[in-house]
């Protein structure tokens, strides 16, 4: 079953921001490679992940490219229509399949318009997405090879349901900006320490916390400031041991089922 609640933001906004949102959602099927946006062209959505995850990549004129961040249930992928830049210089692809949903640019705009919570909600997770950008471009710089592979192997497991991921090496050395060879390299070291199992272009965590232990700090600077700045999300929304999501209203937990969500998107 898909619902909204399951993108951290829309399930942490007002109820009557919701309601005013929630008919103009569409469920989406994102698949893996799916280009959302391009480069200095207009944006006409934005994107609510729920289960997938999307990566903003910065490409060079001669084709190579890395990643800057990513998106997943924490989040929105499309902030420069609320910023007034109405475009970006970044691209915005799907790094892992699953599903999310899309919102026009015009009642994005009305709702942001109204300068209440959902304003505010969205400038906070702004500032922890350019924090993002920012430790990545440090690590990037300045870390190993397999301390940025740790970094975002434990970024991508934070926004799945799942200790697994589905990608190949080739697709991997893009998203770091890196020869396909170093991230065969430091696979296998990974490999050795059993940390991480890789077949077929699939990725199994056998140990997070030697994982973590392995990152260099950018991973905790990054999850702390999300942490920080968006806490309150974090302490209204919970999942359930049956995956479905819980909402809290007025100190209420109150069940995904008797929320406020449009039979047209169940």
């Amino acid at each position: 079953m898909h619902s909204p609640l399951q993108n951290h933001l829309l399930a942490a906004i007002p109820p009557a921001s919701l309601e005013r949102l929630v008919s103009h959602l569409e469920l989406v099927k994102m698949p893996l490679g799916q280009m959302l946006f391009e480069a200095d062209t207009l944006i006409e959505h934005v994107f609510f992940p729920t289960t997938s995850i999307v990566s903003l990549l910065y490409v060079l004129e001669n084709g190579t490219s890395a990643e800057i961040a990513i998106v997943g249930n924490e989040g929105i992928v499309g902030i420069s229509l609320f910023m007034g830049g109405e475009s970006t210089s970044s691209q915005a692809v799907v790094q892992s399949a699953g599903y999310g949903y899309r919102l026009d640019a015009a009642h994005l705009k009305e709702e942001f318009g109204r300068a209440g919570p959902f304003l505010r909600l969205l400038l906070r997770y702004t500032q922890a997405l350019i924090a993002q950008m920012t430790q990545t471009a440090v690590c990037n710089r300045h870390h190993s090879i397999e301390q940025q592979f740790c970094r975002w192997l434990l970024l991508s497991l934070d926004r799945l349901p799942v200790d697994s991921i589905k990608m190949t090496q080739g697709l991997i050395a893009n998203m770091l900006g890196v020869r396909t060879d170093k991230v065969g390299s430091a696979t296998g070291e990974l490999e050795k320490l059993k940390m991480i199992h890789y077949r077929n272009g699939r990725i199994d965590i056998l140990d997070r916390k030697k994982l973590e232990s392995h990152a260099c700090e950018c991973y905790v600077v990054v999850k702390n400031e999300y942490e920080r700045l968006l806490e309150d999300i974090d302490s209204n929304v919970s999942t359930t041991n049956n995956g479905h999501t819980e909402r809290r209203l007025n100190d209420q937990i109150v069940p995904e089922e008797q929320q406020f969500i449009p039979p047209s998107i169940r």
